[in-house]
């Protein structure tokens, strides 16, 4: 199987030439990715091909169930690299409906580590619990607490330290926050987006 992933990055990269024979000499040089993805890494939320990216102008970062926590130095890193060197302008928190760890979140089961993980949307499970708990269907309140769990991420990536003193600079910068759909490969804006401190701060962050 190994053998065939090879062989399909063979043909990816002639195929990528015999368009743009230039392709790869500019990568090299640099990245100047406009945008950052903050996402979930389930295998079928693939960031480029959602949004018609090519490499290079996405800067991706995946974990389970999109989490934005800030004691998580991996995710800070990250967020720093985009906002202060890579001067990014948009950063997408993207959940996706049909989410397993925002099943497992609240499913009672134990897994171990994860659960640990996990813990920040158990968190978002009890402020919402009257709302999520008086939708009826499991699967529907599921895709509402994928849903508030994006707006936890992106009112905790606004609130970060990077990202508010690149807002004090002057840097454009705007935290949005979308759901993508397994099922028709669309990507729902949740109308959450938060582009100064100001903005912020009227949503009390």
């Amino acid at each position: 199987m190994l053998d065939e992933l090879k062989a399909n990055n063979r043909r990816w990269a002639a195929g990528k030439l015999s368009v743009d024979p230039g392709f790869f000499k500019r990568l090299e040089g640099q990245q100047s990715p406009q945008y950052l993805w903050i996402g979930c890494a389930d295998s079928r939320v693939p960031a480029n091909e959602i949004v018609g990216l090519d490499p290079g102008e996405l800067f991706v970062h995946r974990n389970v169930a999109n989490l934005a926590p800030p004691q998580d130095a991996n995710y800070l890193s990250v967020l720093q690299f985009a906002v202060d060197v890579l001067k990014v302008k948009h950063v997408m928190v993207v959940g996706h409906y049909g989410c397993g760890g925002v099943a497992a979140a609240v499913d009672g089961q134990r897994r171990g580590l994860v659960d640990h993980w996990l813990h920040p949307i158990r968190e978002v499970y009890v402020q919402h619990r009257a709302e999520l708990e008086a939708i009826p269907h499991l699967h529907d309140r599921m895709n509402r607490l994928t849903e508030l769990n994006v707006i936890r991420q992106v009112r905790n990536v606004a609130s970060d330290v990077f990202v508010r003193e690149a807002w004090a600079r002057g840097q454009s910068l705007c935290v949005h926050g979308w759901v993508y759909s397994i099922s028709d490969g669309l990507v729902t804006d949740l109308n959450t987006s938060i582009a100064s401190r100001q903005e912020l701060e009227t949503l009390g962050g």
